[in-house]
């Protein structure tokens, strides 16, 4: 079984879609703290570090035999926490991120949170270290789409990140940081590749398991806002 660590309860049916489609009978269990991010926005990753440890030994004891983190904010948090799990924990975004290291060195980053730009230039530049020319890694805020999904302009979200992917000039890759923009990826016309993370992300996780069962989701005592995961 493959335990999800989300911070949004909307990826729950994007990554049993991407189960269905590629990935058919893949155990999946998700687990869902939509407060973990705020936090995290709020305070820093390793801010809800001891939380994330909790959720992911809660995994582990009900059968996990890994965990992949989808949000890329507290994906490094997840990934650190790997060695008191006891099993392999992934971050959805490393698969992306050594995507674009390989298709060349000019990688732009696109998010709609500032804090996701921290741990995705991070994760960039680590991976970065395995490419035979050094890497440059510019950013780009989508200014204003965050406040469109609160608000719940999905459409609107979506079509501003693509405007601002098919704006990019001078890159080999441009990365999409958060899962929650996936759908732009659909919608540019810009010939430089848009990378985004749920599906090689998934994929990364279904090798590390094999496959299996039904899917659940488990959410965190009280519930909580819905936010976009990051």
């Amino acid at each position: 079984m493959l335990a999800l660590l989300h911070t949004s309860s909307l990826h729950v049916p994007v990554f049993d879609a991407l189960r269905d489609e590629a990935h058919p009978g893949l155990e999946l269990r998700h687990f869902v703290d939509e407060a973990l991010l705020s936090r995290a926005r709020a305070a820093g990753p390793d801010a809800v570090a001891d939380e994330v440890s909790v959720w992911l030994r809660r995994a582990v004891a009900e059968g996990a035999r890994a965990v992949l983190c989808t949000c890329s904010t507290i994906g490094g948090v997840a990934e650190a926490a790997a060695a008191g799990a006891g099993v392999p924990v992934l971050r959805v975004d490393r698969p992306m991120a050594a995507a674009a290291v390989a298709a060349g060195p000019r990688v732009v980053v696109l998010a709609t949170s500032e804090s996701t730009f921290g741990p995705t230039v991070s994760l960039i530049k680590e991976e970065a270290h395995r490419a035979p020319q050094p890497v440059e890694v510019r950013t780009r805020l989508v200014e204003g789409a965050w406040a469109r999904f609160e608000a719940g302009d999905t459409d609107g979200y979506v079509r501003m990140v693509a405007a601002a992917a098919d704006a990019v000039t001078g890159a080999d890759s441009i990365v999409l940081a958060q899962a929650s923009m996936t759908p732009a990826q659909h919608l540019t016309t810009t010939p430089t590749p848009v990378l985004s993370s749920p599906r090689p992300g998934l994929a990364a996780g279904a090798a590390a398991v094999g496959v299996g069962g039904q899917a659940r989701c488990l959410r965190a005592p009280g519930g909580g806002r819905k936010t976009a995961a990051l």
